[in-house]
């Protein structure tokens, strides 16, 4: 299935995913609400060297989050729509990809609902689907593989951490 392809409406901004995602996550939060204009985000996080770039450069806006740290959301700068986000979490080194903006959004589904307790109340989440009220524990949810991935990225997210202060 992979790679995939996508982009922005006026398809200035391309990218290819070559790989699978870490995961996916199908956010409720009211400040995800806010910012797509929906009921939720449909987000796909991939290690960004894993992301390619096949058109012009998304401008990137610094946007207030909950947390207080913001997050880096890359739009289109012609369009303006937003095909991802960095989180100070790990910065430029994870991308958070809407899914929306693939070429076959279809290929990747959530793989987890998360923060349900402020989920506009006339969503349904898919029986047996994973969905947590809040957050949840990355051991109990991700597969062994991306959690593989994501040891390898840490050193990195430390080093990057590191750089900033």
């Amino acid at each position: 299935m992979f790679p995939l392809e996508g982009g922005c409406d006026c398809r200035f901004v391309r990218y290819r995913m070559e790989t699978r995602p870490l995961f996916v996550h199908c956010c409720h939060c009211r400040w995800c609400q806010r910012e797509s204009g929906a009921s939720f985000a449909l987000n796909a996080m991939i290690e960004a060297d894993r992301v390619t770039n096949l058109g012009g450069e998304p401008e990137i806006v610094d946007t207030p989050s909950e947390s207080g740290k913001g997050q880096l959301i890359a739009r289109c700068p012609r369009c303006r729509v937003a095909v991802w986000s960095n989180y100070a979490g790990a910065g430029p080194l994870v991308k958070f990809v809407r899914v929306g903006t693939l070429d076959n959004p279809d290929a990747l589904p959530p793989e987890i609902h998360i923060f349900t307790a402020s989920k506009q109340p006339w969503v349904v989440i898919p029986p047996g689907q994973p969905a947590v009220p809040e957050y949840y524990e990355r051991d109990q949810y991700w597969p062994a593989e991306s959690l593989e991935r994501r040891k390898a990225l840490l050193p990195l997210i430390e080093a990057w951490k590191a750089g900033r202060q």
